[in-house]
């Protein structure tokens, strides 16, 4: 496929994945060449996708950008996912068109490794939300307010957000259907972590929502829905 292309794009699972992808035996690397650029959509550590840039230059000749993102299912199906990058402005003019048709969004937030940070800042605030939602959820519930009401009673205020109008009727309805895997959410939380620590940044949210999740995965429940974690506010057996 690279030999044959101009500019190759890969969505894989986790940096080990995206490095045996692209280093593996007859991988990307192996028909890279100058002129060529990849654009890895997977949500991986900085500081890995940073190597593996400078790696593919040197070894292949072939330029990085990192373009992580967010939306989920349903924003992949509709085109109006939200991209980061991370690379140079003229890879990142390079691919606006194409990656037009998959994001209504796509911004140049630095140089490879600034799309998986920017990543990662958007998962701890994704992460630390839907622990708060369960919260809210379950108080409202024994305060005796029908939960159900609350995305369309808070719309509009200061408290209204995508987690609210999206995530929340699920946490309330019961609503166990997959869109994306609280694994996922645990792996990129721990690389926050991990990024806090080497930036001597204190972020005890995002630690506290790192290991809701990380409960959850203990009980047998990694491949549900990130807002399976409603079930431990509510008292449910899980």
């Amino acid at each position: 496929v690279t030999r044959s292309a101009d500019v190759v794009f890969t969505c894989l699972s986790d940096t080990a994945a995206v490095e045996a992808v692209v280093f593996g035996r007859e991988g990307i690397a192996a028909g890279g060449a100058e002129g060529k650029l990849l654009v890895d959509m997977s949500s991986i550590r900085p500081d890995a996708c940073e190597e593996m840039g400078t790696r593919l230059l040197r070894e292949a000749g072939m330029r990085w950008m990192d373009a992580p993102v967010s939306g989920g299912v349903v924003g992949a199906e509709t085109g109006n996912l939200t991209v980061m990058a991370g690379g140079s402005e003229a890879d990142f003019e390079r691919v606006q068109e194409v990656v037009g048709v998959l994001a209504r969004r796509f911004t140049l937030m630095g140089p490879i490794g600034a799309g998986q940070t920017t990543k990662l800042i958007n998962q701890a605030i994704v992460g630390c939300g839907v622990a708060v939602l369960a919260e809210a959820a379950a108080l409202a519930s024994r305060a005796g307010i029908d939960a159900a009401r609350l995305p369309d009673a808070l719309a509009g205020g200061r408290a209204d957000s995508l987690l609210l109008q999206q995530f929340f009727p699920k946490m309330v309805s019961g609503d166990l259907s997959v869109e994306s895997h609280v694994r996922t959410m645990l792996k990129d939380l721990d690389t926050v972590s991990d990024l806090a620590r080497a930036t001597a940044s204190s972020m005890p949210m995002a630690v506290t929502a790192a290991e809701l999740h990380r409960l959850m995965v203990q009980r047998g429940h990694a491949e549900a829905d990130g807002t399976a974690i409603a079930a431990l506010y509510r008292g449910d057996p899980v």
